[in-house]
């Protein structure tokens, strides 16, 4: 059983547009957490290996809260704005099956 649609994204920048790209990034992810009732958490990572990559972790209720988060104004404005930034990206969906967070102690 699932508690949630989880989407990974890693990101591979284009020489010299992290600093663009994690601005837009950013932007996107509070827009999306403050204005879409689906999406309950978006959390924009930055890898220790110093590249040029972004990696996203999102939660939403389900794939439909996904679906309908690609349709918002703020995510379709964010990949027109970043699309010449980035040099190519691998997408991951995942069901969320144990959030340790909220299991009971033991």
């Amino acid at each position: 059983m699932s508690d949630g649609f989880v989407i990974l994204v890693d990101f591979r920048l284009n020489p010299g547009c992290l600093a663009r790209f994690t601005k837009a990034v950013r932007e996107n992810a509070a827009t999306s957490v403050r204005d879409e009732p689906g999406c309950r958490r978006f959390d924009v990572l930055a890898p220790r290996d110093g590249g040029e990559r972004v990696v996203l972790y999102e939660i939403y209720d389900d794939a439909p809260a996904f679906h309908a988060h690609l349709l918002t104004a703020h995510y379709k404005h964010f990949k027109t704005e970043t699309a010449p930034l980035i040099a190519g990206r691998t997408v991951l969906e995942c069901d969320l099956t144990e959030n340790a967070a909220v299991l009971p102690a033991r």
